[in-house]
């Protein structure tokens, strides 16, 4: 009887053991999950940082963007908008993104491609900006006054 005594005390010695052994092991279980959620708030933390100074830099990038002078393309000494204006209105009815039916002709101002490039403009004169249109045709009508517009020159 004395060694099943013994034997009984030896197993409830382990199974107290084991109890505490498990209760040891859920007490770490439940401490881990609150370090874990710590350590994705601080992750989220430092990322909702990271977004906020890339949107205030993005912020500052379009500022200076709209703050940036678009080229200025005046007209040519002598050349009045008036007169671009009458010009415009009788070649292009006034669109600056007119293509004639032949495809020769492009802009405000009727421009063929030569023409254009003598007067310092590339590309199609119909996806050149108004501005920069009437500029190219104030150097042409300094330079050559209304002969190239033979219909509608003023």
């Amino acid at each position: 009887m004395l060694r099943r005594t013994k034997l009984a005390a030896v197993v409830c010695a382990l199974a107290v053991m084991a109890m505490t052994a498990s209760t040891a092991q859920a007490i770490n279980t439940v401490h881990q999950p609150s370090s874990q959620i710590e350590r994705a708030l601080s992750i989220h933390k430092h990322l909702t940082t990271a977004v906020m100074e890339l949107r205030a830099g993005k912020a500052k990038v379009e500022e200076i963007a709209k703050k940036a002078k678009k080229p200025d393309f005046g007209l040519a000494p002598g050349v009045s908008q008036s007169t671009l204006d009458t010009i415009a209105a009788c070649e292009s009815g006034g669109d600056p993104t007119a293509v004639d039916s032949s495809g020769t002709y492009y802009g405000l101002y009727q421009f063929d491609m030569g023409t254009w490039a003598s007067v310092g403009g590339s590309g199609s004169p119909a996806a050149a900006s108004p501005a920069e249109q009437s500029y190219r045709a104030s150097l042409l009508y300094s330079r050559a006054g209304s002969s190239p517009w033979p219909v509608c020159g003023v």
